[in-house]
This record gives C-alpha cells, sequence and structure tokens, in this order.
C-alpha cells in the first residue's frame, strides 16, 4: 500500500528541481537577488540605491549643464577682454599729441559694438551671465548647479548645489541702478579725473562701452581726461580679469564635482551587485551537478517503483 522508497525518491526529486528552477532563474536573470522574496532587505536596500543611482545620473547631466554654461561666460568675459585690450591701447596711442582722435575713436567706436555684440551672444539654453538687467522681476544675480544627491541614515535626501555670484561677471546691465554693484563692468560709470569706479553710478563719468575721445585736444585738461580714461579701462580690464578667473574656478570645481559624481556611482552600482548580483561561475557549476541529481533522482524514482511491479510476478500462473 505504501512504497516508502518511491516517496523518498520523489521527495528528493522534488526538492532537486526546485533547486534547479531557483538556479536556472538566477542565469538567466544574472541576479542573485531579482524579487523581493528572494531576500527583502537586500531587494529594499538595492532599489533604492538604483533609485539613488538614477537621480545621480540627472545630477551629472545638470553638472554638464552648469559647465556649459559656466563655459559660455566665460569665453564671452575671454573675448571681451582681448577687445578691451584693444580699447587701451587705442588711447594710449592717441595721448601722443598730432594723432588724429577722430579716427581713433571710430576704431573704438567699433570695438565697443564688438563688446556689446560679444555680451549678448554670450547665451547659453537662454541663459545669459554678461549682459542683465538687474530690473527684472525674476533676476537673480547667484546662479546655482546642482551638484548632488545624498540620503542620510535616517532616509532623508539633501540636493547640493554649488553657488555662483554673477554680480562680479555682468559685463551689461540694463537697469537703472544707482548701487556700483548694480552695473555691469562695462557700462558701469569711472571717474573722468581718477578712472575709479564711481561709487553713485547715478550720474556722471564715463563708460567704457560709451566713452568718446573725438572731441579731445591737446590742451591740459582734455590730456587729463584721456589719461584718467586709459585708468578707467585698465580699472574695468582688472575688474573683467578677476570676474574670469572666478568663472575658471566655478568650471574647475564643477569639473571635480562631474569625476567625484562618476566615480561615486560606479562605486554604488558595485556595491548593489555585491547584493544581488549571481556568481555565474559558481550558479553554472551548481547548474551541472543539479542536472546529474535530477538524473539521478529520476532513476532512482524508476527502480523503487519497478520493486514494487515485482509483486505481481506472484499472482502469475
Amino acid at each position: 500500500m505504501t512504497n516508502a522508497s518511491a516517496m523518498t525518491a520523489l521527495k528528493t526529486l522534488s526538492a532537486t528541481n526546485k533547486a534547479l528552477q531557483v538556479t536556472q532563474a538566477r542565469i538567466s536573470t544574472g541576479y542573485r537577488v531579482a524579487e523581493a522574496s528572494d531576500n527583502a532587505a537586500y531587494w529594499s536596500i538595492a532599489t533604492t540605491m538604483r533609485s539613488d543611482n538614477k537621480a545621480l545620473s540627472t545630477v551629472q547631466d545638470a553638472l554638464g549643464l552648469g559647465a556649459a554654461k559656466v563655459d559660455t561666460a566665460y569665453t564671452g568675459v575671454k573675448s571681451a577682454i582681448e577687445v578691451v585690450d584693444e580699447i587701451k591701447a587705442k588711447l594710449v596711442a592717441a595721448r601722443e599729441t598730432g594723432v588724429d582722435r577722430t579716427k581713433i575713436q571710430s576704431e573704438i567706436t567699433q570695438l565697443q559694438g564688438q563688446l556689446i555684440n560679444n555680451s549678448a551672444n554670450a547665451s547659453f539654453s537662454g541663459e545669459n551671465w554678461l549682459s542683465v538687467d538687474s530690473s527684472s522681476p525674476g533676476y537673480n544675480s547667484t546662479k546655482t548647479v546642482v551638484s548632488s544627491f545624498t540620503r542620510a541614515t535616517d532616509g532623508s535626501i539633501t540636493i547640493g548645489t554649488i553657488s555662483i555670484d554673477t554680480v562680479s561677471i555682468n559685463l551689461f546691465d540694463a537697469a537703472a541702478d544707482a548701487a556700483a554693484s548694480g552695473t555691469g563692468i562695462l557700462d558701469a560709470r569711472y571717474d573722468a579725473a581718477t578712472g575709479a569706479l564711481l561709487a553713485d553710478q547715478s550720474a556722471g563719468g564715463f563708460t567704457v562701452a560709451a566713452l568718446d575721445i573725438s572731441a579731445l585736444t591737446n590742451n591740459a585738461t582734455d590730456l587729463t581726461t584721456l589719461e584718467s580714461y586709459i585708468k578707467g579701462v585698465d580699472h574695468a580690464l582688472s575688474r573683467m580679469t578677476t570676474a574670469a578667473s572666478n568663472l575658471g574656478a566655478a568650471k574647475k570645481r564643477i569639473s571635480l564635482q562631474q569625476d567625484f559624481v562618476t566615480s561615486l556611482m560606479d562605486a554604488i552600482e558595485r556595491g548593489v551587485g555585491q547584493l544581488v548580483d549571481a556568481d555565474m561561475n559558481r550558479e553554472s557549476t551548481r547548474l551541472q551537478a543539479l542536472q546529474v541529481q535530477q538524473q539521478l533522482g529520476i532513476q532512482s524514482l524508476t527502480i523503487a517503483n519497478a520493486n514494487a511491479q515485482g509483486v505481481l510476478s506472484l499472482f502469475k500462473g
């Protein structure tokens, strides 16, 4: 009535088949923990970290976008420095008595137009840091670049940013502002006597973008004014050099953060792999062993059933 050997063989074969299914699933998916039922803790950790890695991928894109904006502004400032250098050289040439300052001014006017053009074109994705209007309702001088995504031990998340103050790099500001900080470097007013930046930007002085030497003569007062123009342009050039240095430092920081985020994503991916990835060498070896065990189990069950068939021979005449 009861074939104990067959029952034992069937139980063993069932266990082998179950283990074989698990191994085949691991080989097919490449995961040791593919579902929450495989290991709830590891699956939960892996799912969260994969989500965080996807967020870091977006951070990487944001850093790339920020780097492009900084690079565009830096290129614009660098180009403007070269043009202002030319203006400065023209003013120094105009200091010599006997030169035609009207013709020199015609060259300076063209250079001033080039400054306006360069600043207006230094735009990336609709954002221009060199030619602005600080009186605009949506204006914000502090630009931020998303730089990190961090999860704390309590599960809370923090979005890190790199801040760039663009007040010091604005070349043109369309706003009528009496504060010196509200004007661009090239349309700011400089003292006509000393060339220094005026504290009150509402009136007086001269701007690099609009100075005119065509009416200056060789009298002492006009020559002093011309020298103040040179000093003012040199002051603006110094401010532009500082602006380019600040942009270069920001660009370097963004580049370093990009490298760090890339390394961090790789580290997280390796860590998740340690938790849930299957060891393919081990699983393939186990598959071979289980296949042999399955064949032996089938043979064992066949033998057990065959033994029971021997009882029938007793009833043969």
